[in-house]
Parts: structure tokens; sequence; C-alpha cells
């Protein structure tokens, strides 16, 4: 990787070496032409197949027998095309609703909301309620990735949607919804939407109120910071960049340049702006469409977890064609990119978020979804020190319902015990006084059993886990 213009010199590029801690446990398999993986606020993962069906993953990585959603009959899937979003509502727990993002047969993006049936892991492919439909010219470019912000309303990602090098300018029409952030209000009665009143245009009649930012080529994939509520946007470039957009929360209205620019450079500029007038990517990486290079990005999330501390914070993307992991991060007030990982099997397409915050990646061309991790999980400190907390033993493993922790601690401090799942979601939690010296404590779990990880974190936010097998 290297950085390809002055714009970008405070970026630090560290090169991958064998020593990064970065890796992939392949969790669940099965799957095909998986382009999307969500969570509905529980223990489950939703697989998103493009050809129109998805599929639920529980925490053990097993795969439902029966989709939860097929409308294979409804989506129009060949290229670029097919099942390309999905949202569930920020209430779906108690309304059961969520929303999909398609090409329809007529070659259209349809946005529909569904709901779930009285089984949790069906939905009612009869209860379809049609939010929007955007015209579509040609075959490329849908993007498709839709979520809820924090502010309860829907974004909808739209590429666009014309030949290479948007010759019609498609993306810098702001009286057209392609090449955009849309943002709507699908909470609105009868209506099919409303438009949120602090849209930016909203007052401009030479913009399509639905519009939140423009100037967008392929936002394949893109993601909230969980904690922040910073947009990640990764744009995929045409003939040489590959760019990230982070734009911060509520601050919408930005136009990043394409057709005009492709990242930093100029592309097309007929017609268009002073540079001064678009917002440059927060970082970007040449492409080589070549066997094994660069030529494709596939945006991911910022880390929120609490299994890897040294992975938090960090905004994690890959390349579809040469594989390779990358974060994206501040240091000392700079802002630095690591590329962590080789996956030389490349073909990652998506990434997924638990309800907990835990990463997952998937890979189209074997079908797996695999964990994202960080170095052994017993050694990652998010101090950096092991600042009061030297280690623990537990006994037995396998365990039933009982188990007893021995910890030595250098000091007298309050520690909390925690036991989560696979895919993070804590099933168990207790404080404890540990005092200078050797801890013995006898615990209950009275969780079912499968495979954990318990921990022990202290006051200064330092973490040690183990995993724990419960039969």
């Amino acid at each position: 990787m290297k950085s390809i213009s002055t714009f970008f010199l405070l970026l630090l590029c560290i090169p991958f070496t064998q020593a990064q801690q970065f890796n992939l446990v392949q969790f669940s398999s099965g799957f095909s032409n998986m382009i999307g993986l969500e969570n509905s606020g529980d223990d489950r993962l939703f697989v998103i197949e493009q050809e129109g069906k998805i599929f639920i993953v529980d925490s053990t990585g097993a795969k439902t027998a029966t989709p939860f959603l097929d409308i294979t009959d409804r989506v129009h899937f060949k290229g670029e095309q097919g099942l390309l979003g999905l949202a569930f509502d920020p209430s779906y727990s108690t309304n059961g609703y969520f929303f999909v993002n398609y090409i329809n047969k007529a070659g259209n993006t349809q946005i529909s909301r569904f709901r779930v049936s009285n089984n949790p892991n069906v939905a009612n492919k009869n209860s379809e309620k049609f939010i929007i439909n955007i015209t579509q010219t040609y075959n490329d470019h849908k993007a498709g990735c839709t979520r809820f912000g924090p502010d309860g309303y829907l974004y909808i990602a739209m590429g666009d949607g014309d030949r290479e090098g948007d010759p019609d300018s498609y993306s810098q029409n702001p009286m057209l919804l392609l090449g955009k952030m849309l943002r709507i209000d699908v909470h609105s009665g009868s209506a099919s939407y409303k438009i949120p009143p602090d849209n930016p245009f909203v007052d401009s009649a030479n913009y399509k109120p639905e519009i939140w930012d423009l100037g967008l080529r392929n936002p394949w994939r893109w993601s909230f910071d969980a904690l922040t509520g910073q947009m990640f946007i990764g744009d995929v470039g045409q003939d040489s960049l590959e760019e990230v957009d982070v734009e911060a929360k509520d601050a919408g209205g930005n136009n990043y340049g394409w057709r005009c620019y492709e990242g930093t450079i100029p592309f097309d500029t007929a017609g268009c702006k002073p540079k001064k007038n678009y917002v440059l990517p927060k970082y970007e990486y040449s492409h080589v469409d070549t066997s094994g290079g660069d030529c494709c990005i596939i945006g991911g999330f910022v880390y929120r977890g609490t299994k890897y501390p040294s992975l938090y914070g960090k905004y994690i993307f890959t390349d579809y064609c040469s594989g390779l992991f990358r974060l994206l991060y501040k240091q000392g007030g700079n802002s630095r990119v690591q590329t962590v990982y080789d996956g030389s099997n490349s073909s990652y397409t998506c990434f997924g978020e638990s309800a907990n915050n835990e990463l997952y990646v998937c890979n189209e061309i074997n079908g797996t979804i695999y964990h994202i991790t960080y170095g052994t999980v017993q050694s990652n400190i998010a101090t950096g020190e092991k600042v009061g907390l030297n280690n623990f033993t537990f006994a037995p493993n396998p365990a039933k319902n009982n188990i007893t922790i021995t910890y030595n601690s250098n000091k007298t401090e309050q520690v909390a015990i925690k036991v989560s799942g696979i895919l993070g979601q804590q099933v168990y939690t207790v404080s404890k006084t540990a005092n200078k010296g050797s801890n013995i404590w006898n615990i209950n779990l009275n969780i079912r059993g499968g495979n954990y990880y318990l921990s022990i974190a202290n006051a200064s936010g330092s973490v040690i886990t183990q995993n724990l097998q419960v039969q």
C-alpha cells in the first residue's frame, strides 16, 4: 500500500508483517453469493444472499435450513443486481419490521418493508410494503447497503447507476437519487415515507429532498461507528483509486466529488466546481486490476467489541481482489493505515457486526463466514500493560454449572467476571473484590451448554479472557 497524494502525507502506512495478530476464524459455511451480514439485536446473524434469500445463523454458527426470507421471485439477480441490503427497524423486537433493498424484475431499485411471522426465524413474505422505487437505466453500480442511523432514520446508499465513468453525471445531478446517500423517515404512519425536516437540501428546489450526500460512485458497503455515530463509506473507485470517506455524526450535505474527482485526482471536471467545493476522502489507495492486486474496496466497521481491546476504535476494511485487510485509525493526532492480514483467497464481499459489536467477514467463493480476531484473546490488554492484573485459572473445563476461579492480583481492586457467547452476547456477569495475592471464587454459572469466553476486567480497563466450554 502507498500514499498517492501529498494531501495524505500525514497518513503513515505500516507494511504488513507476519508478526501482526489479526486473524480470521471460520464461524459458519454453506452459503452462496453473500453480500451482507446483519443482526436484529439478539444473538443471531442474518446472511443476505444476492439471489434473494436471507438465512439465519445462530450463536454456534449453525445455519437454518429454511430461509428467513425468500423473495427470489421478485429479485432480478445478475452481475451487480440482486438483493443488496437489509436493515432491521430500531424497534424490531416489538414491531417485527425490517427493510430490504433489491433490484426488482423491472431492473429498478426497490426499498420495501417486511414483517416477521409468528415464527421468529421466518418472515412473512406476503407482508411487503413498498417504500420507495428508484429508476435505474443501466446494470452496474447499484451499491445497496441500507442502515438505520443513530437518529432512527433510514439511510440508503445509491451507486451512480451509470456506465463506466458516469458519462451522464448522475452522481452530480441533484435532481436524481443515483450516486447519493439518501435519508428518509419510514416511521410516518400510513405514508410510505416522509422527508426528515433537517435533511440538508430540504428547502432547495434544485435538489431532491431525500438526498443526504452526493458525489458517490459505488458505495458498496458502509457503516456507522456504534460509539460515535460517524459514517464510514467505502466508495469503489473507477480507474485508479479506492477511497474511504468519513463523515461526522449528523453532518450531511457533503459532495464527495465523483465524477469530477476520483478520490483526490481529477477524473472528468467538465462543468464541475473548483476542487475546494468537494469533500476529499479520509484515505485512498491505488488499485491495479491484475491478479493479486487491489481493485475494489469492501468497507467494514469500526471495532467496538470487548474481546480484542487492541483492535478497539480501528476501522477495518479489505479489498475484493487482493484480500488484504487494513486498519484505519488515529494515533498521536494523525491518521494511520496498517495492513494486517493477507487473505490471499480474496473474494471477501462484506463485513458484519453482531449485536455486541464483534466483527465477521464473508467470502463469496467458499461460502464461509469468518470471525475476526486480533491476537490470542488471553493476551489482549486494553492499556498495553498488565496493570494490577496478573493471571487467572479456572476448573473444570469443560464445566457444568459450577467453576472455581483462582485469580492472582498485585493489589486490592474491584474486578468484573463476565461470560459471553461467541457472538459477543453477555450471558453472565458478577463483580468481585480482589485482594492482593491469590483469590479463589466459586461461581455458579447456570447457563446452557456451548462454547463461551470467560473474562476478568479491572477498573483500569485491562482484560484477560480464556475459552470456556459448558456441557
